[in-house]
C-alpha cells in the first residue's frame, strides 16, 4: 500500500490538471475581419482550439457553391474570405459578393455589380481576391472591386450604399489627375482601412501601349470622395521626379499598387508596395531608377504624405513587381525589440524595415549587374540584395537542370540554346534570358504569415525558371489591313496570347487559333474593346486598330487601306515574346525538384528555422525519393494553437503542418486546386478553416466550392472526409 502512494497522488494530479483544462472557457468568437486576417496583413489567427494534437481528425463542417464556375477551366477564386461576428464575405468566380452563417454555410445574402449593368464593367470579370469591411457604430459595410467600379455595400443585406459615390460605386479612373478614359483600372485586391478612409489597390494595363499610372489614392468610405492622392510617377517639383524623363509623368504609366497594403494604425501609416513602371520589359523611354516603382512606400495615412521609402529594383526590365502585401511585427534584434515591416520578393528575398524610418533591420548590399544589350536599353548598373538567407533558389545551371530522364533533359537543354548566361539581373534580349525565380516568385500574392510569439515569418514560394525573348517590332512598309493586323497583334497580345496565337492553358490564356470557327466577329471585337476575365480593355486603342486587329484573327483577304505601317504603333523596338516557363517534355518543370517550398524564417535571428517541400507530383520522382513541391498560388494561415494551413499547391490538396517543425500534420484532397489564401475563424466555441477551391491555374480544372473545416462536435459520428499524414 504505501508504495502504491505516490502513483495515486500522481493520478489524482493528473485527474485535476485534465479538469483544470476540460473547464477552461473557450472563446466563443474570433473573426478574421481582413484580407491577410488583420490591418497588419499577418495571416495570424490567435484561435488555439486546432493543434498539432488533433488537426487529424478534421472533418468537412460545410460547402457552399458558387454556381458560376466556368467549365473551359479558365475561372478562378483567389480569395480570402473575411468573417466578422459570425458572417462570412467572400467573392464567386464571376464576382458575385456573398454573405454567409459562418457556422453553417448558409446564404444569406447574393450581389451581383453585373446584374444591372453594361459596357465595359460587365465585361472585366478578372479576379477577386476579397472584399473589404468597415464599420461606424450600426453602418455596417463592405467593399470590393468589379470591373473599374468600387462598390459599397451594407453589411447586412448587401444592397449598394446609395449615398456612396454614385448609387453605391465610384469609377476608378477617375481621379487619377490624368485622363484615363479607355484604360484598364480595375482592383482585384481588397482596399485597406484606416479610420473612415480606404486605400484602395489597382491592377492596370503594364505592356507597351498607353498605360493609366498607378498613383495611390485614399477615398472617403462614406461618401466615395478622393481624399488623398500619391503620385508614383513624380510630378515636376516633387521627390522623385528627377530619376524619370523630364516629361514621363505625361506618358508613362503604371507602378502602382496591385498586391495590397499593411496598415500601422497606432502610428498612422499605410505601407504601400508598387509594381514596375510600363512597358514591363524594355524602359529605354524610361531612363532613370524610376521612383517610386517597386517601392515600398510608409505614407501617413491620414494624408497620403511621404514618410520614407526603399526601392527593390532600380529600372525595372523583368516585371519584378512587389507581388504580396507587407506584413508588420514585432521581433527581438541583438537583445532590442523593434517594431517591423517585412517585404517579400519575386527574387526570393526577405527585406525587414523598421517601421519609424526605414531602416534595414538588416543590411542590404548594391550590387553591379550585367548591362542590357537591347537597342535603345540601359539598364540600371546595381541592383539591392538583401543580407537575409534567401527562401528561393537564386542560382540557375547547368547542374540544376531536371534529370528525371534523359529526353526530358535533353528537351529543356534545347530550349537553353543561345541563351544569355545567366545572371540574376540579366537583362531581357533577343537571345533568350532565364528568369529565375521565375515570373510569379519566389513569393507571389498569395501572402506570408507572422507568428508573434516565436516572431517567425512563413513564406511558400516557387522555384521555378522560365525563359524569354524579346522580339523587333516589325516595321515593313505594308499596307495591308491584314498586315497592319499582325503588327497591331505582335505590339498588343503576343506577350499573353504568343507569337503562335496558341495562349498558355497554365495561365488561363486561350488560344486565338481557329476563332473564327468558335467565336462571332462582333463578341470578338466587344473583348478587345472591353476586356474579359484576365485580359484588360483596348477600348483605348483606335476602332482602326481594332478592325485591323479582327482582320489578322479572321484571317481575312488582303485588303489596301489608306493607313500607313508606323501609324498607332508604339515607338519602342521591341515587344515582349511572352511568359514562358521553362518545362521538359512531359511538362513537369526543367529543373531539379523541390519546385516548391513552405519556409519558416526566425526574423530577429536572421536564420532560416526549417524549409520542406510544399506539394507532391509522386508520378515524376521514384519512389523513394522525397515529394517533389509544386508550384503555387494562395498564402498561409497560421494559428496560436500551432498550426500552418495552405492549399496553393497544384496536386490539388489541402495541408496542415507543424508550425515548430515543418512536419505536415495532415492533408485533404480538394475538389479543385485552392489557389487561394485560407481563413480560420471561430463561432460559438467551436473553430473553423475555410478555402475557396477555385482552381484553374497551372491548366488544373475549375472549381466553384468554398469548404469549411472542423473538429467533429462532441457526439458526432466520425466521417472519413479527410486523412492525417505521417502518423
Amino acid at each position: 500500500m504505501p508504495r502504491r502512494l505516490p502513483a495515486l497522488i500522481t493520478l489524482s494530479i493528473v485527474v485535476l490538471a485534465c479538469a483544470h483544462v476540460w473547464t477552461q472557457p473557450r472563446v466563443a468568437q474570433i473573426d478574421w475581419r481582413a484580407h491577410g486576417a488583420d490591418a497588419a496583413h499577418t495571416q495570424h489567427s490567435p484561435a488555439d482550439l486546432i493543434t498539432p494534437a488533433n488537426v487529424s481528425r478534421l472533418r468537412v463542417a460545410w460547402t457552399y457553391k458558387t454556381g458560376d464556375g466556368r467549365a473551359d477551366n479558365r475561372s478562378q477564386i483567389q480569395c480570402n474570405p473575411i468573417v466578422v461576428d459570425g458572417v462570412l464575405y467572400a467573392s464567386s468566380a464571376q464576382l458575385k459578393i456573398f454573405a454567409l452563417d459562418a457556422a453553417t454555410g448558409r446564404e444569406k445574402w447574393v450581389f451581383d455589380p453585373f446584374a444591372a449593368t453594361s459596357g465595359d464593367a460587365q465585361h472585366a470579370l478578372g479576379v477577386s481576391r476579397g472584399v473589404t469591411y468597415w464599420a461606424d457604430g450600426a453602418d455596417r459595410r463592405i467593399f470590393m472591386g468589379a470591373g473599374p467600379y468600387l462598390y459599397a455595400l451594407h453589411a447586412d443585406t448587401g444592397v449598394p450604399v446609395e449615398r456612396f459615390g454614385e448609387r453605391g460605386r465610384i469609377d476608378l479612373r477617375q481621379g487619377l489627375d490624368t485622363d484615363a478614359t479607355g484604360l484598364s483600372v480595375v482592383s482585384t485586391t481588397p482596399g485597406s482601412i484606416y479610420k473612415d478612409v480606404i486605400v484602395v489597390p489597382t491592377r492596370l494595363s503594364e505592356g507597351p501601349g498607353r498605360a493609366a499610372p498607378g498613383h495611390i489614392r485614399a477615398f472617403d468610405v462614406r461618401t466615395g470622395q478622393r481624399r488623398w492622392i500619391f503620385h508614383t510617377i513624380p510630378r515636376p517639383g516633387q521627390p522623385g521626379h528627377e530619376t524619370w524623363p523630364t516629361d514621363a509623368w505625361q506618358r508613362v504609366g503604371a507602378a502602382n499598387n496591385w498586391a495590397g497594403m499593411a496598415v500601422d494604425e497606432a502610428r498612422g501609416l499605410v505601407f504601400v508596395p508598387t509594381g514596375s513602371a510600363a512597358f514591363d520589359f524594355w524602359g529605354g523611354n524610361r531612363y532613370g531608377a524610376n521612383l517610386y516603382a517597386n517601392s515600398l512606400i510608409a505614407l501617413k495615412a491620414d494624408t497620403g504624405e511621404r514618410v520614407w521609402h526603399f526601392q527593390f529594383v532600380h529600372h525595372d526590365l523583368w516585371d519584378r513587381d512587389l507581388p504580396t502585401a507587407p506584413v508588420l511585427g514585432t521581433v527581438t534584434r541583438a537583445g532590442r525589440t523593434v517594431d517591423v515591416v517585412m517585404q517579400a520578393t519575386k527574387t526570393g528575398e526577405l527585406y525587414v524595415f523598421e517601421r519609424d524610418n526605414g531602416t534595414p533591420l538588416w543590411p542590404i548590399e548594391e550590387l553591379p549587374v550585367p548591362p542590357s544589350t537591347l537597342r535603345g536599353e540601359q539598364a540600371w548598373p546595381t541592383q539591392p540584395r538583401s543580407t537575409l538567407p534567401p527562401f528561393s533558389r537564386q542560382e540557375f545551371s547547368e547542374a540544376l537542370l531536371t534529370s528525371r530522364t534523359p529526353e526530358a533533359r535533353a528537351f529543356v537543354e534545347r530550349q537553353l540554346v543561345g541563351a544569355k548566361p545567366f545572371h540574376k539581373w540579366q537583362p531581357p534580349s533577343e537571345e533568350g534570358t532565364v528568369i529565375f525565380p521565375g515570373f510569379d516568385g519566389g513569393a507571389e500574392w498569395g501572402g506570408q504569415a507572422f507568428d508573434p510569439a516565436t516572431g517567425t515569418f512563413f513564406v511558400n514560394s516557387n522555384n521555378m525558371a522560365w525563359i524569354t525573348h524579346m522580339l523587333p517590332i516589325d516595321r515593313t512598309r505594308e499596307t495591308t489591313q491584314v498586315a497592319r493586323g499582325r503588327r497591331h497583334y505582335q505590339v498588343n497580345c503576343v506577350a499573353c496570347h504568343g507569337a503562335d496565337r496558341k495562349g498558355d492553358p497554365t495561365r488561363t490564356v486561350p488560344t486565338l487559333v481557329g476563332i473564327e470557327t468558335r467565336q462571332t466577329r462582333e463578341a470578338v471585337a466587344d473583348v478587345i474593346a472591353y476586356g474579359r476575365g484576365q485580359m484588360p480593355m483596348f477600348s483605348s486603342l483606335p476602332e482602326g486598330v481594332r478592325a485591323d486587329l479582327l482582320a489578322y484573327l479572321f484571317g481575312d483577304a488582303p485588303k489596301e487601306g489608306p493607313k500607313e505601317a508606323d501609324d498607332d504603333v508604339p515607338d519602342i523596338p521591341y515587344v515582349f515574346g511572352g511568359y514562358t516557363r521553362l518545362l521538359d517534355d512531359k511538362g513537369y518543370p526543367g529543373v531539379a525538384p523541390p519546385w516548391g517550398t513552405l519556409t519558416a524564417v526566425d526574423v530577429g535571428a536572421g536564420t532560416i528555422r526549417w524549409q520542406v517541400p510544399l506539394g507532391d507530383r509522386p508520378e515524376a520522382r521514384g519512389p523513394k525519393d522525397p515529394p517533389t513541391g509544386t508550384e503555387n498560388y494562395g498564402g498561409p494561415a497560421i494559428t496560436a494553437g500551432g498550426v500552418l494551413f495552405i492549399g496553393a499547391t497544384n496536386d490539388e490538396k489541402f495541408r496542415a503542418f507543424d508550425m515548430k517543425t515543418g512536419r505536415t500534420l495532415w492533408e485533404a484532397s480538394l475538389p479543385a486546386g485552392g489557389y487561394a489564401t485560407p481563413a480560420t475563424y471561430v463561432v460559438k466555441g467551436r473553430q473553423y478553416v475555410v478555402i475557396a477551391a477555385g482552381g484553374g491555374k497551372m491548366g488544373t480544372r475549375s472549381g466553384d466550392t468554398y469548404i469549411a473545416y472542423a473538429l467533429p462536435e462532441p457526439g458526432a459520428r466520425p466521417r472519413a472526409r479527410t486523412r492525417p499524414v505521417g502518423r
